[in-house]
C-alpha cells in the first residue's frame, strides 16, 4: 500500500490537539495535511515563503475530506501523499495513517490552483518541481 504514496512524514498527537471527547479536532486534519504538503515542497527544493515572495501563491481551490478513525493524545500518525494534475489544479491525496496498526484515519483530496501576481495562472516553478511525480500517472 505504501508505494502509492511519493511522500510520507510521521508526526505526534499533542494534548491541545484533542476536544473535550479526547480526539483530535477534525479542523486539526487540515492542519497536519498543511504541514505535510510544506514539508514535500522542501523536499522538490520550493519554499512556500519564496514563491510567495515571487508573486506565486498555491491556495486551497477545494477540499473533499473523509473521517474514518479517531486519533487520540500521544498517536503517532503517518501522514502520506500524492499528486496529480488535472488541467491547472495540482491534486494532493492525502491520508493519515495510525503508525502502531497502519490504520487508515483520515483521506482528502487537496486541490490547489496557483494565484501568479494575483490572478489565476501556472507556475513554471512548481510545474517543474512536480514533473517527476506528475508525468508517470499521464
Amino acid at each position: 500500500m505504501k508505494d502509492k504514496y511519493i511522500f510520507e512524514t510521521r508526526m505526534e498527537v499533542r494534548d491541545y490537539e484533542c476536544d473535550i471527547e479526547g480526539i483530535v479536532n477534525n479542523a486539526q486534519y487540515i492542519h497536519y495535511c498543511e504541514h505535510t504538503r510544506h514539508l514535500f515542497l522542501k523536499q522538490c527544493g520550493l519554499s512556500f515563503a519564496e514563491m510567495h515572495r515571487k508573486g506565486v501563491d498555491a491556495v486551497v481551490a477545494r477540499m473533499q475530506l473523509q473521517y474514518k478513525v479517531p486519533l487520540r493524545p500521544d498517536d503517532v500518525m503517518i501522514s502520506r501523499l500524492n499528486l496529480t494534475k488535472e488541467g491547472i489544479k495540482y491534486v494532493f491525496h492525502q491520508d493519515i495513517y495510525r503508525e502502531r496498526d497502519e490504520q487508515l484515519c483520515f483521506r482528502g483530496k487537496i486541490e490547489l490552483v496557483c494565484l501568479v501576481n494575483g490572478r489565476l495562472g501556472t507556475s513554471d516553478d512548481y510545474d517543474r518541481a512536480f514533473e517527476r511525480f506528475t508525468t508517470a500517472l499521464r
